[in-house]
């Protein structure tokens, strides 16, 4: 029987990366336990190695797009990863109790960091990388294709599912005279939220989206579905149903895997978003059933890849000031959530999506607007 060595080596050589190899892919070993934490564990096993300073690669972002486009990883199905899928699919991990860790966990860890890695505008998700030079210029597209989607017009008021620091809210009202309501569940973001947004006619609420039940012209959700889990689709699909006018539009921006029977990464799970889950289309589409017509389905992932990129060259140049505030693990986890994610966006092995959807369908149909 082949060493757990030599079985990951011949692995890797399939996706043309070599053990202690001089390229930037390839995988610098420090300590031979890493073989069987990967084969025994998967990538949690692979992520807690890297953050304990076990394995190395220059180029991380290309490791990860190299292994995943070459769907080496299918190949290692540990046992005892069997007990986090069940769990997930037998209880609610996205509850209204459970629905607040990944705010305690990940988005109240400190402003001043995401201040560091973010644009100017503080936008933590995909940005629209057409005609844009700089992360700046991507995420301030991406704000401006949602408004022309949902097609917004002074007086309108519009709901924020999700809504971060509110950099969708600020934009929307600088720009197109509307009224926001945003909810989250991170109590960082509501304080550095209302700073930003003074004097603007944009509400933050501390609230879950379960308890939600008023009336708005719009509707949008800009990464926050990944946080809702698949047995709470159908909730949240009939939440934004009953918010939304008879004539209104419902904008739905989500990270999407492309096999519905998969469960949570449990490296991101248990490190990075707590509870969280990837929705496929099916799964959506299941989803809206009864409750929406899809009006246009866009798929942008590539531009996530340039998106976490650029969110790791800031972390990084940032380093130095905000090493202070963490303990000394904290960068190589950042470092391996960042750009794993990037490779696997450069892979495709994930995407990005933005649902246009409509309670009965628009009479005349709907033209995304060309942006």
């Amino acid at each position: 029987m082949a060493t757990s060595k030599a079985y990951v080596e011949e692995l890797l050589s399939r996706a043309d990366i070599r053990i202690n190899g001089d390229r930037a892919w390839d995988m610098q070993v420090h300590d031979d336990s890493v073989f069987d934490q990967a084969l025994s564990r998967g990538n949690l096993g692979l992520g807690e190695s890297y953050m304990a300073g076990h394995w190395d690669a220059p180029a991380l972002d290309q490791f990860f797009h190299r292994l995943l486009r070459s769907g080496i990883q299918h190949e290692v199905n540990p046992a005892r990863l069997i007990f986090h899928s069940l769990k997930a699919r037998m209880f609610n991990l996205q509850d209204s109790r459970r629905a607040w860790e990944v705010g305690q966990h990940h988005y109240d860890i400190g402003n001043h960091l995401y201040q560091k890695m973010l644009d100017e505008r503080m936008v933590y998700t995909c940005g629209y990388w057409r005609h844009a030079s700089n992360l700046d210029e991507a995420q301030r597209n991406k704000l401006e294709l949602s408004c022309q989607k949902l097609g917004l017009e002074p007086g309108m008021r519009v709901l924020d599912i999700g809504c971060g620091w509110g950099s969708f809210m600020q934009y929307a009202a600088e720009n197109y005279g509307v009224e926001c309501v945003g909810v989250t569940i991170s109590k960082e973001q509501v304080a550095l939220g209302k700073k930003r947004c003074e004097g603007l006619p944009v509400e933050f609420r501390l609230q879950d989206y379960r308890d939600l039940d008023e009336s708005f012209d719009r509707i949008i959700s800009l990464g926050m579905f990944e946080h809702v889990g698949q047995k709470n689709y159908d909730d949240y699909m009939t939440v934004a149903r009953r918010c939304l006018t008879d004539n209104g539009l419902f904008l739905l921006h989500t990270i999407g895997k492309n096999v519905s029977d998969t469960a949570a990464d449990p490296w991101i799970s248990r490190y990075i978003f707590p509870n969280g889950e990837i929705p496929s289309i099916s799964q959506i589409g299941s989803a809206l059933e009864e409750r929406f017509v899809c009006e246009d389905l866009h798929n942008f992932g590539a531009d996530y890849d340039k998106t976490l990129m650029a969110w790791f060259a800031n972390f990084d140049h940032a380093w130095p000031e905000l090493k202070s505030g963490f303990d000394s693990s904290f960068y190589r986890m950042w470092k391996y959530y960042l750009l794993s994610c990037a490779g696997a966006f450069r892979a495709r092995d994930i995407q990005l999506w933005q649902w246009v959807l409509s309670r009965e369908g628009l009479e005349g149909g709907y033209q995304r607007p060309f942006y």
